[in-house]
Formats: C-alpha cells, sequence, structure tokens
C-alpha cells in the first residue's frame, strides 16, 4: 500500500467525487480510477459506493480513511522530524491539550521559547485527556496537556503551578444564580451538562456516592459548547472555572462547588521518548523551575 495512493484516497473521500478529486491532484481520472481498484483488490474490500455524479465511502472505507489519517499524518510528522534534526533555529512541535485556564501556562513558556527560537512552529490539538493521551500514545503528538494524574508506568511528567476550580455555569436568571456556592443537594432539581471524563474522576471525588442523585441530561468534551446550550435553557454546566464566558454582559454566571473541588493539570510525555531537537528544547523550558516525576 503506498503512501501515495493514501493520499489519492482521502482526496476522493473529502471531494466525494473522482473528477473534483483528479482535478486537485492534478493526475487524469481514468489513472484514479484505476488506482482505486487495485487498492480495492489489494485490501479485497469495496471502499466505494458508485453513481453517476459522485462517490461515498463503505464500512470498510470508512474505516480505511481513520486508518490513513493516523497514516498520514505520522508520516508527515516523521518527514518533518527528519528535517528538522539539525536545526537548532526552529521545528514544529505537536501538542495535545485538554481544556483548561492553566493551558495559559503552557502559552507563556511558549511566548519565552519563541524569543530565542522563532522558527519555531506549535501544532495544538484539542480533546479530553482520554484522546490526547490516544494521541500520544500513537506517536501523532510530542506532548499531552491532560487534567488527571498521568500514568507513571507510561509516562514523565510536569505538574503545572495552580489548579482548576470546579463550579456551576447556569444563566443570571436561574434561580440557583443567586447561591454563593453549591452544593450536592442544590442540583437534585436540574440536569446537568458535563464531561464523561469528569463523571468518572472528578465528580464523584466532591459528592461520592451521592453522584447518584444527579441528573445528567448531556455530555460535552469542549465547554464552550456546553456554555451555549446552557444559555439556550438547556440546565446547568458543571466545569472549570475560566472556560465559559461568566461576564455581565455573557447572560451566565459561574457557581463555585462546596466542599470546594479542584484538578490539577500535567504536561506528559512517553518514557524513553526520543524528541528533535526543538521538541527537547521546549521540554527544558516548560521543566524549568517545575518539579518532575
Amino acid at each position: 500500500m503506498e503512501i501515495r495512493v493514501l493520499r489519492y484516497f482521502m482526496e476522493i473521500a473529502r471531494e466525494g467525487s473522482m473528477t473534483k478529486a483528479a482535478e486537485r491532484l492534478y493526475v487524469s481520472q481514468p489513472t484514479l480510477s484505476k488506482q482505486m481498484k487495485e487498492l480495492e483488490e489489494e485490501l479485497g474490500k469495496k471502499l466505494f459506493k458508485r453513481s453517476s455524479a459522485s462517490v461515498s465511502l463503505t464500512d470498510e472505507g470508512m474505516l480505511l480513511r481513520k486508518r490513513a489519517e493516523d497514516i498520514l499524518a505520522m508520516v508527515d510528522k516523521t518527514k518533518e522530524e527528519f528535517s528538522t534534526m539539525d536545526d537548532i533555529t526552529g521545528g514544529e512541535v505537536y501538542i495535545g491539550c485538554a481544556e483548561s485556564r492553566l493551558i495559559a501556562f503552557l502559552a507563556d513558556k511558549i511566548k519565552i521559547f519563541k524569543e530565542s527560537y522563532p522558527n519555531f512552529r506549535y501544532h495544538l490539538v484539542s480533546g479530553n485527556t482520554e484522546q490526547v493521551a490516544e494521541r500520544l500514545d500513537r506517536g501523532l503528538i510530542d506532548l499531552a496537556v491532560i487534567c488527571e494524574p498521568p500514568d507513571l508506568s507510561k509516562y514523565n511528567y510536569i505538574e503545572v503551578p495552580d489548579s482548576d476550580v470546579w463550579g456551576l455555569v447556569v444563566r443570571q436568571d436561574h434561580p440557583l444564580a443567586a447561591k454563593k456556592q453549591i452544593t450536592v443537594e442544590d442540583l437534585s432539581d436540574i440536569e446537568l451538562i458535563c464531561s464523561e471524563q469528569a463523571i468518572k474522576a472528578d465528580i464523584p471525588r466532591w459528592c461520592g456516592e451521592k453522584i447518584d442523585t444527579l441528573k445528567f441530561g448531556g455530555y460535552t468534551n469542549l465547554f464552550y459548547n456546553g456554555s451555549v446550550f446552557v444559555r439556550r435553557g438547556l440546565g446547568g454546566m458543571l466545569t472549570f472555572e475560566g472556560l465559559a464566558a461568566t461576564g455581565s454582559e455573557s447572560g451566565l454566571c459561574f457557581i463555585p462547588l462546596y466542599p470546594r473541588l479542584e484538578t490539577k493539570l500535567f504536561i506528559i510525555w512517553k518514557k524513553y521518548q526520543v524528541f528533535t531537537p526543538i521538541a527537547e528544547r521546549l521540554l527544558a523550558e516548560l521543566r524549568t523551575r517545575q518539579k518532575l516525576a
């Protein structure tokens, strides 16, 4: 299976048309069709549902698309790493980030770093802890920023200073908006939005078995999107302070949980990981005055 053919396949999947894909790839349509037929023969599966005007992916084609995305991302990252092995002025680093206001620590460090390495470029990928850790394990990113203690058998880490504080985001006209703090009993009659990760790892630390009394009406891994739903009247959201806009003009307010619930942020990388020179230097900057594992 050639990388070039996988790129052809991905372009067809994106365009939904052999003709449009051929135009973008600067190859003839018969050549492109022949390459795809040979790919289907190689895999022993039909990848496309063909019609007179368009093509769509079969279930097998959808699986190949997912695998091809990872393969091509790894190929491109590897090429970039080798092209910058001798470059001490710049290069690319890929970082997966969970949502947290403490990402400001990473931004501040990178700002300082770019003063010494102006040709340095960073790629940020957002997701929850599980998603970014999975990308790290597959080698698609160099570092991951996660919101739970790392697995010390797999990762080294830096603990980010400070902690995220949990609270409830509701509309400013909600009955709970007047409260100074929120107990688990306050939430018995409200439909909640929260991340599935937090429901497993964080909220039980706050309320223990009383979590069974909470009604979760929806789940999100991006708290900004959840705040839009709250603003539209879909209950309240359990989230970190500072992730949802809660100023006077926003229509929303943030109320801290009681007892206070905090979550630490960690920057992690795989044990025995080999970094490019620029990634090694960035890690050294991140380590400055930080306690390491």
